[in-house]
Order: C-alpha cells, then sequence, then structure tokens
C-alpha cells in the first residue's frame, strides 16, 4: 500500500510538471508576441470575411489591444504615446458621439425611418470609429521588435493578394454566395436584415446591371465592390513597400504577378472611382521616385502603365472601359443624395443627425420605395455614397472638419518622409480625400488607412532617434526619464508635437 500511494505520488507530481509548462508556455507566447490582433486581423482576413465577422474584427479585437494598454498603464513599465495631431481627432470622437442626441429628429427631405435601425446604424459605426482609434494608438506603441514596420506593410501587402484572388474568383464564379457559419445561429427576423446580410452573408460579386445587362463585379473578401476597389489601391502600395522592396525574390515575382493581374478585375469592377484613385496613386509614385532619382522604380512604373494601356487597347477590355464611362445611370442619383447630406448639415452643423436617413422620393420617382420596375426608387440611404457626405449628416459640419483635418494634418505632417513607408502612409491618405466624394470609409478603408497612420507614426520615431526608447523597452527596462523639468537625453527625446498619456515610471511587470 505504501508502494502504492508512492507511485501514485509520484505520478500526480508528474502530471502537474507536465502541465504547468503548458501553461506556462502558452501565457509566454501572448507575452513575447502582443501585436497579435493586428497580425491575426490581416493574415486572417479571408477567413474572418468567410465566418461572417470581417467587419465586426475591427470592434472585437481592439478590446484585447485595450487589455493589454491597459496594464502597459498599471505596471508602468511602458509610456502610452499618441501620434500628432491626436486632438484633433478626439475632437471628431466627441461629435459622433454626441450625435446619439440627435437621432430622434427628421433630417430635411428624408422619410420617416424606425430609431432602433438608427440606433443600430449609429452604435455600429462608432464602435467602429473606437476601434480604429485604438488600433492606431495600440501600433504605435508597440516597438519595432514587437511589430515591426516591415511586418505591417507585408500583411498589408498580403491583403492586396487577397483582395485580386478575390476579385478574379468573382470575375469566374459572380454568382457564388453563401451564409456563413455565425449566421445560422441569428434568429430569422435578425438574418433578413440587410446589414447582417451584406455582412453574414458573403459572395464573390455583386451582380448588377450597369452596362445594360446583368453582371457580376468582384467584391470578395469586402462586402460590397465599390469597398473593394477602394482597399484594393490603398493596399498596393502597402505589396510595392513589403514584398517587392523588403520581400525575397519569391515575392519579388509574386508581387509583380499580382500588380500585372489586378488590373484586370479592377476594370471589370466598373469602378470608376477606384480608376481614378488608381490613375492619382501612378502619378504620385512617379513624381516621388523622379524627386529620388529611382529611376529603375520609374521604369517599372511606366512599364506598368504601358502594360496596362495594351490591355485595355488590345483586349475586349476596351468594350467594358468605353461602355462604363458611357453609363453613367448613378450620377443623378448621387447629385441628389450628396445635396440632401448638405442640406442636414446646414440644419444641423455641429452634431449632424448622428446617422444616416431615407430619401423622400427618387431623381428617378417620387415613389416612397423601390418596387419591381424600379428598384432604385425611393428610400436611398443618404450619405451611401462618399465619406464626405456621411459625415456631413451624420456629424456635421464641424465633425466633418475635425475627421478631414486629422488625415490633412498627417498628410502635411509627414509630406517630407522620402523613406519608402512614408511615401506609401502619405499616399493612402491622400487617397482618403480622393474617394471621400465617392466611396464611404467606414470598417475596413478606415481600418488600413488608420494603420498607414501608424506606418508614418511608427516611422517617423524610428528615424527621430525615438526608436532607443522602444529598445530599452523591448530589454525589460523602464526608458530613461527624470525629475519633472529636466531634460532627457537628446536619444531619447520625442519629436516636436509628440505627446504622451502617462509619463510616471515605474517597475516592469
Amino acid at each position: 500500500m505504501v508502494l502504492a500511494a508512492a507511485a501514485a505520488a509520484g505520478g500526480r507530481r508528474r502530471l502537474a510538471r507536465r502541465h504547468k509548462p503548458t501553461e506556462g508556455r502558452h501565457a509566454s507566447w501572448l507575452a513575447r508576441h502582443p501585436a497579435w490582433p493586428v497580425t491575426g486581423l490581416l493574415v486572417g482576413y479571408p477567413l474572418l470575411w468567410a465566418l461572417g465577422l470581417a467587419d465586426f474584427s475591427w470592434i472585437v479585437l481592439p478590446i484585447p489591444m485595450i487589455v493589454r494598454m491597459l496594464a502597459w498603464r498599471m505596471h508602468g513599465n511602458r509610456r502610452l504615446r499618441v501620434p500628432p495631431g491626436f486632438g484633433i481627432w478626439l475632437l471628431f470622437l466627441i461629435c459622433a458621439v454626441a450625435g446619439v442626441a440627435m437621432l430622434k429628429l427628421a433630417a430635411p427631405g428624408t422619410a420617416p425611418s424606425a430609431l432602433s435601425h438608427r440606433v443600430i446604424s449609429y452604435s455600429d459605426r462608432t464602435l467602429n470609429y473606437v476601434g480604429v482609434t485604438v488600433l492606431l494608438l495600440f501600433v504605435g506603441n508597440l516597438t519595432e521588435r514587437e511589430l515591426p514596420r516591415r511586418r505591417i506593410a507585408w500583411a498589408l501587402g498580403l491583403v492586396a493578394i487577397y483582395t485580386t484572388l478575390g476579385g478574379l474568383a468573382g470575375m469566374v464564379l459572380p454568382h457564388l454566395q453563401f451564409n456563413s457559419p455565425f449566421m445560422q445561429l441569428l434568429p430569422k427576423n435578425v438574418q433578413s436584415n440587410t446589414f447582417i446580410q451584406a455582412s453574414m452573408h458573403p459572395g464573390l460579386s455583386q451582380v448588377q446591371n450597369v452596362l445594360g445587362t446583368a453582371g457580376g463585379r468582384p467584391k470578395a473578401p469586402f462586402d460590397y465592390t465599390n469597398l473593394w476597389g477602394d482597399c484594393l489601391t490603398i493596399l498596393l502600395p502597402w505589396l510595392l513597400v513589403g514584398w517587392w522592396l523588403g520581400g525575397t525574390r519569391r515575392q519579388r515575382w509574386i508581387a509583380a504577378a499580382t500588380i500585372a493581374v489586378c488590373v484586370i478585375p479592377l476594370l471589370y469592377s466598373l469602378n470608376r472611382g477606384a480608376w481614378i484613385g488608381a490613375g492619382v496613386a501612378v502619378g504620385y509614385l512617379a513624381l516621388r521616385l523622379a524627386a529620388r532619382g529611382r529611376v529603375g522604380m520609374l521604369g517599372g512604373l511606366f512599364a506598368l502603365i504601358a502594360l496596362t494601356g495594351i490591355l485595355v487597347l488590345a483586349t475586349p477590355l476596351q468594350s467594358i472601359v468605353v461602355g462604363r464611362l458611357a453609363n453613367g445611370k448613378s450620377d443623378n442619383l448621387r447629385s441628389k443624395l450628396s445635396s440632401l447630406s448638405v442640406e442636414a448639415a446646414v440644419a444641423s452643423p455641429v452634431l449632424g443627425f448622428g446617422d444616416t436617413r431615407q430619401e423622400r422620393g427618387s431623381p428617378t420617382s417620387i415613389a416612397v420605395g423601390p418596387s419591381p420596375k424600379c428598384p432604385t426608387c425611393g428610400q436611398l440611404a443618404v450619405g451611401s455614397t462618399g465619406q464626405l457626405w456621411l459625415l456631413l449628416i451624420c456629424n456635421g459640419f464641424v465633425g466633418a472638419a475635425f475627421y478631414l483635418a486629422f488625415f490633412g494634418y498627417g498628410m502635411w505632417r509627414y509630406r517630407h518622409d522620402r523613406t519608402p513607408y512614408g511615401i506609401a502612409g502619405v499616399l493612402v491618405l491622400l487617397l482618403s480625400f480622393v474617394y471621400m466624394f465617392t466611396y464611404d470609409a467606414v470598417g475596413a478603408p478606415l481600418g488600413f488607412t488608420m494603420l498607414a497612420y501608424a506606418v508614418v507614426w511608427k516611422n517617423d520615431l524610428f528615424t527621430r532617434g525615438a526608436g532607443a526608447a522602444d529598445a530599452e523597452q523591448d530589454a525589460g527596462r523602464e526608458p530613461a526619464s527624470g525629475p519633472p523639468g529636466q531634460r532627457r537625453p537628446a536619444v531619447l527625446r520625442e519629436p516636436s508635437g509628440q505627446r504622451t498619456l502617462a509619463a510616471t515610471p515605474g517597475r516592469p511587470a
């Protein structure tokens, strides 16, 4: 019996030893890889889309980021920095949150709608704004070892590859769509909601009659084809930076093939705004490369332009481009909705109306709603035709001004950054202004734009010498600091305009 008891006790000790290191390894892995929410969001984006969770990931994944930053603050082992111009963005967030008080009001020229629908839409949009704010702060406060700029560029470039493959798949199988697994868990009455349908009923294309016959316009891995074109063009610069300039030989071939092939689904998407954005991106890169004397890359850029021209002129793509330019069926609709957004901002210039509204009638008909003979008649969403118009009706002139001022300030501050990260980041911020007249940016486009802001911010810190503080944090030491008023060493001095949320020294966790 004694021997049996001893053997049993030894077995329990061995079992405990076997499980304890495993738990420790799990905790240690999370501690060593604090950037996992960002990596998971970007690398796993197609999976999130197929599960119907991509739109909600910008709200849910920032939660562990908040937990991590709170731990930094509580243990006092890391300064929480904020980017230059962050106060402007906070003023916008205040306007966006305060808009809840305006949800009950009726906007000029709009039809009555259920308050519950407005609350859901307002909550989703506001939480997205808060989520991308957390993403910006979290990425900016991770050290270069924890989340290198090159890894962010690589991951964003990977999403560009996903987007290109999704576009090609949408051309081949335009009618393929399915209910996501999480869709099956929702009540039947919730499943019919248009917002839920867009998010949790993925499809490869939007089948629309734009050129006279029904055709598929690529959208995977996003909800709408306009969203697809917007995201593709703001992700391609990172494909150049992360895969061509900073990649292996195989990655360069993949980047070159992706850029060459993506032209085809981009043209088939019939997104005139994305075509304009692509032209602006090419022109901007040509100017910046010429200024730096990068003759080789400039030659590659002109080769891409020539290849695109050949594809358009010598293939059936020519008829698609000509046909799209000749069919501007949505122009009157966009004009009417945009004017209603301006009227709403005039009626409520400070806070707007908190959320979108439905127009009363349409340029096609005075009907109160769509019908089989006129699917575009009546009750279209005011603010659905561009981020500027969305801001005007939801947040008024004041809120829209704060939003645009924040990204405009970022462009101006980092305009002289001649590194690949700076050039790509400023280009993405520039494209956000190009697209604000045609595409809404809530969700993925705004998230990718915030990541671009984070990259140029991190790059500025690194190139100005603030990376030394990151090195001390990587080593588990508190960055050097002295009593209030004491000048810090030059190598640790923060750039002009850089502020901190917390400056209290403490011991590492």
